[in-house]
């Protein structure tokens, strides 16, 4: 098939290996309210929308019960917005350290831009924050064609597919089947499809695996196949239409 257009994801997918800014950020500011949430709980909303992640980890049996044993009630929403703005607060203060492109984005951009694709891209990060990554990003060499946070839908982030309609709307694409969207989480995946594109899922540096460079490389063969497999499934039973290992996968697919 052929495509007119490719709407990438950012932390996870593009920059910040292993996707751990947020995670810092979330840890940090459940932390501040006497809290301590798994890396597990941490993960499974990536890449929503953030104060609906932080509103499903509330949701979690776990720390929904942990926040009734330290304050002697169920979690309310101002509860959720307390923490939400912690963590933007936290997220601001470390998200340049983050913003390093992950490896080959560059030059398959590039590649992809000589094909005549238009290069689009989608966010759970609020526009204060895309202001520092999109900086660092284009210090570095990459800008997506345009970007979309939930803050220009409404706050209507992932599964939502708006922010995906934006960026075809601005880059004047007329067939959804035509376009490729491609992440590293879950939501990401929900996006896509919801949006009726196809959707791509990456493994290696996404949030779905959770590990730096460095861990992923000191893995053993047989740990990395298994947590290859792990994070392909979860995105296969997403409805993922193709799982790639890293973003040069995409060149194959074009």
């Amino acid at each position: 098939m052929r495509y007119d257009g490719i709407i990438f994801d950012w932390a996870g997918t593009v920059v910040d290996y292993g996707c751990f800014a947020p995670v810092k950020a979330f840890e940090e500011a459940f932390g501040a309210f006497g809290i301590q949430p798994t890396l597990e709980e941490i993960r499974k909303p990536m890449g929503m929308l953030k104060i609906d992640h932080i509103r499903t980890m509330f949701s979690m049996n776990r720390i929904a019960g942990l926040w009734k044993e330290k304050y002697g009630r169920d979690w309310n929403d101002e509860d959720v917005l307390a923490v939400y703005r912690m963590s933007e607060k936290k997220i601001l203060e470390v998200l340049e350290q983050y913003t390093t492109l992950k490896p080959y984005v560059k030059e398959t951009v590039e590649t992809l831009r000589g094909m005549g694709l238009k290069i689009g891209s989608t966010t759970g990060y609020t526009d204060e924050m895309m202001a520092v990554v999109t900086r660092c990003a284009k210090e570095q060499g990459y800008a997506p064609d345009c970007w979309f946070s939930p803050d220009s839908t409404g706050q209507m982030g992932r599964p939502y597919p708006y922010m995906a309609f934006k960026n075809m709307e601005t880059l004047k694409l007329k067939d959804v089947s035509r376009v490729m969207k491609v992440g590293d989480t879950v939501s990401d995946i929900l996006e896509g499809k919801n949006a009726g594109m196809t959707a791509v899922g990456i493994i290696q540096g996404s949030s779905a695996m959770g590990l730096s460079m460095e861990e992923y490389k000191a893995l053993p063969e047989d740990e990395k196949e298994r947590l290859c497999d792990k994070a392909a499934q979860a995105y296969l039973n997403a409805g993922a239409d193709h799982v790639i290992m890293d973003i040069r996968g995409v060149l194959d697919l074009i």
